[in-house]
């Protein structure tokens, strides 16, 4: 592998992780009862949001971007410094929009709370991991 390669490579193998992210579970809402011992739990993928689908196209754009620039021209993984931080703006946009999650706690006999799955926390260290490499890919272009 020739020298230099090593950044873009990971804005490639970060932008394919943040596709992967956007398709599993980022949010829920879980309702328990401690009075009937159980609970319930209905899941949302990313890409079931425009936030999630924006991530996903976000992905797919760095991972091409990282490709271009691992082949010879390393500027490119540069330019996935863009999607990297639509991805980023998105995902905070999901977590902080209300839209239709709320909560309703009435004591052992019923709670509903919104949670954050796996997939929401994943997409966000993908999209971050895609903005740094890309960073550093320009970095080391300048050397």
């Amino acid at each position: 592998m020739a020298a230099g390669r090593g950044y873009p490579l990971a804005v490639a193998a970060c932008g394919a992780l943040l596709v992967v992210a956007a398709i599993l579970p980022w949010a829920g809402l879980q309702a328990s009862s401690d009075l009937l011992g159980g609970s319930v739990a209905r899941d949302m993928r990313g890409v079931d949001d425009s936030a999630g689908v924006t991530a996903l196209v976000a992905g797919l754009v760095a991972a091409v971007l990282g490709v271009a620039g691992a082949m010879g021209r390393r500027w490119l993984a540069g330019l996935a410094v863009v999607p990297g931080l639509a991805a980023l703006a998105m995902l905070i946009v999901f977590v902080s929009s209300p839209g239709d999650r709320f909560s309703l706690d009435l004591g052992k006999v019923l709670s509903i709370e919104p949670v954050l799955r796996p997939g929401w926390f994943a997409a966000l260290a993908a999209a971050l991991a895609v903005t740094v490499f890309s960073v550093l890919s320009l970095v080391r272009l300048r050397r």
